[in-house]
């Protein structure tokens, strides 16, 4: 794993697209046995180097319900992105995930976590890599079904702040999902 995680963090691969340069961010353990896939690191990962380090990770550490402490627990919670480097800025926010990641790297993590028992999808990229001709219409019906994808994947919506409107809007997902999602998170970490 450790050699694995060498080569990731070295990867320059799409070099030439990148604005702040390459810097791969991923947090992995063998013996780790829930994953959580994003969409790419944000200016402030960028900069620091820790996953999910940004008010989108402490939403979704809330709806985990899991401290920094145990989030950050490379043994327990595996942080993984479709695009391990920052893309650059577009009209609406952050570009897209490069798409060369998630190919090159995903498999090759998965094969060297033998306890890996759910895979936790933040957003549609990473619904739509794994889920494929799975999902339902849209974001919101796909995490409406996330019983449909159990036991080994859970799907949610990306936890920004931007998504508070969605939220408000969708109150089932507090209601139901976050209790199943808190549930398992529990029951697999002990």
């Amino acid at each position: 794993m450790q050699k694995l995680l060498s080569e990731i963090r070295a990867c320059e691969v799409c070099k030439a697209h990148l604005p702040l340069g390459p810097r791969p961010i991923v947090a992995a353990h063998a013996d780790a046995k829930i994953i959580i896939i994003g969409q790419a690191p944000g200016t402030k990962v960028h900069e620091t180097g820790v996953p999910w380090d940004d008010p989108s990770g402490r939403q979704l550490r809330k709806w985990l319900g899991v401290s920094d402490k145990v989030f950050y627990d490379e043994t327990k919670i595996v942080l993984v992105p479709m695009g391990f480097c920052y893309p650059g800025k577009g009209k609406g926010g952050d570009l897209p995930p490069r798409t060369e990641c998630a190919p090159l790297w995903h498999q090759q993590l998965w094969d060297a976590m033998p306890k890996l028992e759910l895979i936790i999808l933040i957003g549609t990229y990473a619904q739509n890599y794994y889920l494929k001709g799975e999902m339902e219409k849209n974001l919101t019906e796909t995490v409406r079904a996330y019983k449909k994808y159990l036991p080994k994947y859970f799907p949610l919506p990306h936890p920004s702040p931007r998504n508070r409107f969605w939220l408000t809007k969708n109150p089932w997902f507090d209601e139901e999902v976050i209790n199943e999602l808190q549930t398992r998170t529990k029951m697999l970490l002990g």
